[in-house]
């Protein structure tokens, strides 16, 4: 088999088996397999592929006609630029979430966020993969170091929590390659966290139960259920962790939720009647609400 008539024949496999991005999604796997980058194919489509290679092809896409997500069958997933090990442990990292961290470094940026004695420490809550807190610290270190106005005393701290140990193995395993300084603790919210923080990010379950059953197949047979469902209006991680945040965050502190597209009122509305200020609301790239922050005063 060619690499053209594999490219050609994963695609009709996934195609017919009802799978979006069937074209897509088979270029990838064989360019998994294989390591043959898209110029190199061009270069030469008829270049035979070793009959191991043409085995795992087929494996993989026998597989993903399976709706196993693309991502459990190569292990990785890019986010905001850099690569992440995901596996059915934690939620695949998506793009619309990457609103939430360029909200959280904006607020960085702007010099908006307490850092009493020099330190800036930052919480993510249900961190999964710990694609979002990562990302944070890395982008935000590299600003300080390359903004000669920045406080160069500035340390900035990151601590990850989750409920699932599963999870945090995961979230490890990133931080070893890309931020081993990051700190992770297994707990249920904040039931084990220590201290306050500068700003506290989540992206929490937040689809209503009896939404579950009609998410795409790669979501609800393959992602977390625990990192899913919010229960039955889809609310209770946020009202749990907008009344528990409080005593850990400054004075000042920022609490910044990824939210889905229509519970901006609803969220925004729990964090006034807690207190919170300066509330905002932040659409992704698709227009759609998906970000709110607020202010601790």
């Amino acid at each position: 088999m060619t690499l053209r008539e594999a490219c050609i024949w994963g695609q009709e496999q996934l195609a017919a088996k009802g799978v979006e991005d069937a074209q897509l999604d088979a270029w990838y796997l064989l360019e998994y397999v294989t390591g043959v980058s898209r110029a190199s194919y061009y270069a030469d489509p008829g270049r035979k592929i070793a009959e191991k290679q043409e085995e795992d092809y087929r494996t993989l896409i026998r597989k993903r006609g399976e709706h196993i997500p693309l991502q459990h069958l190569t292990g990785s997933q890019e986010f905001m630029g850099l690569e992440f090990q995901v596996n059915e442990h934690v939620l695949i990292p998506r793009q619309d979430t990457e609103t939430l961290v360029e909200h959280a470094l904006e607020y960085l940026e702007k010099g908006k966020v307490p850092a009493p004695e020099n330190s800036l420490r930052i919480l993510d809550m249900c961190t999964g993969s710990g694609c979002i807190l990562l990302s944070v610290l890395i982008y935000a270190e590299r600003y300080i170091r390359k903004n000669r106005h920045c406080n160069r005393k500035l340390r900035i701290e990151g601590t990850g929590a989750d409920v699932s140990e599963e999870a945090l193995q995961v979230a490890r395993t990133n931080a070893q390659k890309l931020y081993p300084e990051a700190g992770f603790i297994q707990s249920d919210l904040f039931g084990n966290v220590p201290g306050r923080y500068s700003v506290i990010l989540s992206n929490p379950p937040y689809i209503r139960t009896e939404e579950i059953s009609r998410l795409q197949d790669e979501v609800r047979f393959h992602d977390p259920v625990l990192a899913l469902d919010g229960r039955e209006d889809g609310l209770y991680f946020y009202r749990r962790i907008v009344s528990e945040a409080q005593p850990h965050l400054e004075q000042g502190g920022i609490l910044i939720f990824e939210i889905g597209y229509d519970q901006a009122k609803d969220v925004s509305e729990l964090l006034r009647k807690a207190g919170y200020t300066e509330i905002t609301v932040k659409k992704d790239l698709a227009g759609l609400d998906r970000v709110v922050s607020a202010v601790l005063q």
